[in-house]
């Protein structure tokens, strides 16, 4: 038993020490673990790290990228505004242009009406002052009416030979005319039976003493006939120069 014991006690020697080795190696090997785990985690973050870094790099590419384009697009903007912006311009210049020559059309219109109505106006004192008082005179659309009625210029209301109280109102009117030489003559004859062959004859009648005893023009003067309704007489009409207006406007549009 005495030689054994020594023999027991070197085996429990051995048996600690090994214990004590392999907890030691246990603790290394649980500290390796740790390390490794540490290192597997730092390892993951790199990664992670790197993807964000590609990531944002990639996104960063994508960006400029991206704000290359569209400085390319709108410098391209800014020549198609620019081009855009001088044919504006160019375009509202030629607006004002024939804006202007449109206004001086209007101003010339305008003030040719403005000279009608004035003229008018004259006119009609000046028939005022020659036909007297009595007489029947009129203005419409910047013409002058002098109405005369069958009685008053002829011997009967069917008749085409003048009267002498006729011919003195047809003088006095001829004195009107004359004194206005722009103004086309019209002689209106209106009757209320439809016999236009005697409303004829009457406005030729007029017509040839404006024109062979107070020397009227004979192409100053325009015949008229027609159904008055229930009207009828003479009316010598006094009107602006249309052709001509129209002719001057023509010209200047």
């Amino acid at each position: 038993m005495k030689k054994l014991l020594p023999l027991i006690l070197f085996l429990l020697a051995v048996v600690t020490v090994q214990a004590q080795k392999k907890k030691d190696l246990i603790a290394k090997i649980g500290e390796l673990e740790q390390t490794i785990s540490a290192l597997n985690d730092s390892v993951s973050i790199a990664k992670r790290q790197i993807n964000v870094s590609n990531a944002n790099a990639e996104l960063a590419n994508k960006e400029a990228e991206e704000l290359r384009s569209a400085n390319a697009t709108l410098l391209q903007n800014l020549t198609n505004f620019s081009k855009i912006s001088k044919q504006n311009t160019e375009t509202v210049n030629s607006a004002l242009t024939s804006l202007n020559e449109k206004e001086q059309q209007l101003r010339l219109i305008s003030d040719s009406f403005a000279k009608n109505d004035s003229t008018a106006i004259a006119i009609l004192s000046q028939s005022k002052q020659i036909l007297g008082p009595n007489a029947k005179i009129g203005a419409s659309n910047g013409s002058i009416l002098i109405s005369n009625s069958l009685l008053a210029l002829f011997e009967d209301d069917q008749s085409s030979v003048l009267s002498e109280e006729g011919k003195a109102n047809i003088a006095k009117i001829a004195q009107l005319i004359t004194k206005n030489p722009e103004r086309e003559i019209t002689i209106e004859a209106m009757n209320i039976t439809g016999d236009f062959d005697v409303s004829y004859t009457q406005a030729i009648a007029v017509a040839n003493e404006l024109w062979k005893t107070n020397s009227i023009p004979a192409e100053r003067l325009n015949i008229v006939t027609k159904d008055g309704n229930f009207k009828e007489g003479i009316t010598i009409r006094l009107s602006p120069d249309l052709d001509a207006f129209y002719s001057l406007a023509k010209e200047k549009m």
